[in-house]
């Protein structure tokens, strides 16, 4: 079961200064002096998808230290009201989640199981924060947080802008962005109390007329139960369309408590 939902809510246990600096480049890492600077950040928020849906089919595969397992995904969103994501295998629907600002539901099929709560149950559960903004901008290929609400440390790592937030010393985020048009390559989130590690990478993109969108996502995810590593590529993309979004639990399913 724990594979699907991996898939369907796509790693979502993610974990939810101010001194000068000057840089020195090399094709490899730069080290920079801490500096706040809000370019990257106001550069990257240019690049936001305008749209009001989304449509994308996607090949997934999963992998955890038991097992392996390649589906199809169909993912639609109404920006920001409501996702709704179907997993199939050989065309079967083996898994739906619907997430909405307020709630996440999904149903499950080789268990016959279901799960309906809001963000707030699965969180603790989970261990760490979580909202329907990080599961859209993982989608969409936008940082998780919102980085102009915070205070970044910037470094030059890679030929690329990584800004540093570590204003809770149990937990570290970072993010990277391309010196070209701003966009999110990778994202690393950590718990190192925890032993957890989330990274992020983007690896191709596509631009349209709404803005450029990733077409090559990799979830990699390690905590002390094993790691988790999940490899989602977009296959067909399309914007504004007229979306239905089906969802109900079949009869005879059993609901999941998280405690």
């Amino acid at each position: 079961m724990k594979k699907y939902i991996a898939i369907l809510v796509l790693s979502v246990f993610v974990i939810s200064c101010k001194s000068k600096a000057v840089a020195v480049k090399n094709n490899n890492t730069t080290e920079v002096v801490a500096k706040k600077d809000k370019k990257a950040i106001e550069k990257h928020y240019e690049n936001k998808l305008d749209f009001s849906t989304l449509y994308i089919k996607a090949s997934a595969k999963y992998v955890d230290d038991k097992q392996s397992q390649n589906v199809t995904a169909e993912i639609r969103i109404e920006k920001d009201k409501q996702i709704l994501i179907s997993v199939r295998f050989l065309g079967i629907t083996m898994a739906k989640a619907l997430i909405t600002p307020t709630a996440v539901s999904y149903y499950e099929k080789i268990s016959s199981t279901y799960y309906e709560g809001d963000f707030s149950s699965l969180s603790k559960w989970l261990g760490t924060e979580l909202d329907y903004s990080k599961v859209q901008n993982l989608l969409v290929g936008e940082a998780f947080d919102d980085l102009r609400k915070g205070d970044y440390t910037q470094t030059i790592v890679e030929n690329l802008f990584r800004l540093e937030d570590e204003k809770d010393e149990n937990i570290k985020k970072a993010f990277y962005l391309d010196p070209e048009k701003y966009l999110v390559q990778k994202e690393e989130i950590t718990q190192p109390s925890e032993n957890r590690k989330l990274e992020i990478k983007y690896s191709d993109s596509k631009t349209f007329n709404h803005g450029t969108i990733p077409t090559s996502i990799e979830i990699n995810a390690a905590q002390p139960k094993g790691t988790t590593n999940i490899n989602l590529n977009y296959n067909n993309i399309s914007f504004n369309e007229e979306l239905s979004f089906p969802y109900s639990v079949p009869s005879g399913y059993k609901k999941v408590l998280i405690k």
